[in-house]
């Protein structure tokens, strides 16, 4: 059993923040996968299903980013579950766009929404690190993670979403490195054609 926790901020107005990405990656499972309808519990938004051949359950934390782990912790002692039963879908700064790392543990990073999980249930549980660059200066993070993604976004970001809800049987059935490695290879750009190489010189001629 695994409880897959998208993190991100309630309400219309920050639908496609970047700080949001891990709520947009767990909707994309619910839909590919066919969980049941969202229900209201544990400060949020809980549907159940199946994923390879594991039962799992997705939380949206409805509790605003710094406060999701109040969510998390009550969904995961209600299910018996422990932190390694855990996956944390969240957005990462100090990763690639387009781009995904899969650890457990570890430090937040600065992230408010580990930084609360971390608090409830301790440090043992996965993380799907969704990589949204970062904008190079410190200063401008804040205004960074609480805007839109770009229009550019849209040659990397709908391609990774669906790939990370439809490679995720990997995942819940315990195998996050070859996770990880088939989202790099099948969402990594094409390589460009080889130049045909030149003709050789007929001896004699």
């Amino acid at each position: 059993m695994r409880l897959l926790v998208g993190l991100g901020n309630p309400g219309p107005e920050y639908e496609r923040h970047r700080h949001n990405v891990g709520f947009m990656a767990v909707d994309d499972i619910h839909g590919r996968h066919g969980f049941g309808p969202w229900k209201r519990r544990f400060q949020g938004l809980i549907a159940e299903g199946v994923a390879g051949g594991e039962k799992c359950f997705l939380l949206k934390p409805q509790t605003f980013m710094n406060l999701s782990g109040q969510s998390v912790g009550e969904a995961m002692r209600f299910y018996k579950l422990t932190p390694a039963q855990v996956i944390a879908l969240h957005d990462e700064l100090d990763v690639a766009p387009g781009k995904i790392r899969v650890k457990q543990g570890g430090g937040h990073g600065g992230h408010n929404g580990l930084r609360s999980i971390d608090d409830h249930i301790g440090k043992d549980y996965w993380r799907v690190r969704i990589g949204i660059g970062h904008p190079g200066d410190k200063d401008r993070v804040h205004g960074w993670v609480l805007g839109n993604f770009a229009k550019a976004d849209e040659n990397w970001l709908p391609k990774l979403l669906d790939t990370l809800s439809a490679e995720l049987p990997l995942l819940v059935k315990g195998e996050p490195e070859k996770y990880a490695s088939r989202i790099a290879a099948l969402t990594a750009p094409p390589k460009p054609p080889r130049p045909p190489k030149p003709d050789m010189p007929v001896p004699g001629a």
